[in-house]
């Protein structure tokens, strides 16, 4: 170690850009500008008189050094975060800021009318709604609050299923029907190859194996634009497609499958009452649709 002071803000800019991999990335996780990311690296780096990223083509590497950095930020990460915790369901006020993160149409269509109805009765509570693709972590308190279509096995998460969400098969007004047996001459709007495994991909594939792709996009709200704008078939949320203007479901003999949405939050925040008083509200108007 030098005698340069060990700045402890510095370790969760370190902990940024071990799991970004670049300055930029970490800054955006952070916001923080790059120059600033390099410039407390290293100041760390000078503190602990070690180098602890080596540059590549891909991006920033941990040095030996820095692996034994990482090791031990990542548990002073954990004990900062679970004290915090602790202390937020201690505080028995209706006040503060929720961060909720879930899927683009689910947030528009389902979660953003709750949200207004809790804003009238908890002023005092922010709740900030995150949509973007990125997988937010409750252990480390990305998020106080995740919805999404698969489970939770993290022993730290209470999880339970909020919502079964119907799915049917959507085209433009007037456009699409009939729709031939085997779906010759349909173009498809799918979901991005990194989503090829979900259920209405494959029951598409099977029902209509004569069809072609016409576009992809890995947001609900993209592809029912997209099929109102003319581009072809899509398998949309039954609630996203009643809210799309200029859109009609096809009608056919096998639906394609639901999918079942969860709800998780880390155990520690289960005594929090803004936290309860919402999921109690969000759980009483989703629960049964």
């Amino acid at each position: 170690m030098s005698a340069a002071p060990l700045e402890w803000s510095d370790l969760r800019v370190f902990l940024a850009i071990a799991r970004e991999g670049t300055l930029g990335a970490a800054g955006r996780r952070l916001k923080q500008s790059q120059p600033t990311m390099g410039r407390r690296l290293r100041a760390l780096e000078e503190a602990v008189g070690a180098k602890l990223f080596q540059r590549s083509t891909s991006g920033l590497s941990l040095t030996d050094d820095g692996e034994i950095i990482l090791r031990h930020a990542e548990v002073m990460e954990a004990e900062a975060i679970a004290m915090e915790r602790q202390l937020s369901g201690r505080n028995g006020s209706l006040e503060g800021m929720l961060r909720l993160t879930c899927s683009d149409w689910f947030g528009r269509i389902m979660v953003a009318p709750v949200i207004a109805e809790f804003a009238l009765l908890h002023p005092a509570v922010v709740v900030e709604m995150l949509t973007d693709a990125r997988v937010y972590s409750l252990v480390r308190r990305e998020a106080d609050l995740v919805i999404r279509i698969a489970g939770f096995d993290e022993p730290e998460v209470v999880a339970r299923r909020l919502t079964t969400v119907s799915y049917a098969l959507y085209g433009k007004i007037g456009r699409w029907k009939p729709v031939a047996g085997d779906g010759l001459g349909c173009p498809l709007i799918m979901m991005d190859t990194g989503f090829g495994g979900m259920p209405d991909v494959a029951w598409l594939t099977r029902t209509f194996p004569n069809a072609h792709i016409a576009a992809r996009s890995n947001s609900r709200d993209v592809q029912a634009q997209l099929c109102a704008l003319g581009v072809g078939l899509a398998v949309l949320p039954v609630s996203l497609g009643e809210a799309t203007a200029g859109i009609e479901k096809v009608e056919l003999d096998i639906a394609p499958p639901s999918r079942d949405n969860w709800l998780g939050f880390h155990r520690d925040l289960g005594r929090l009452p803004r936290l309860r008083a919402f999921v109690d509200l969000l759980v009483e108007r989703l629960a049964h649709e």
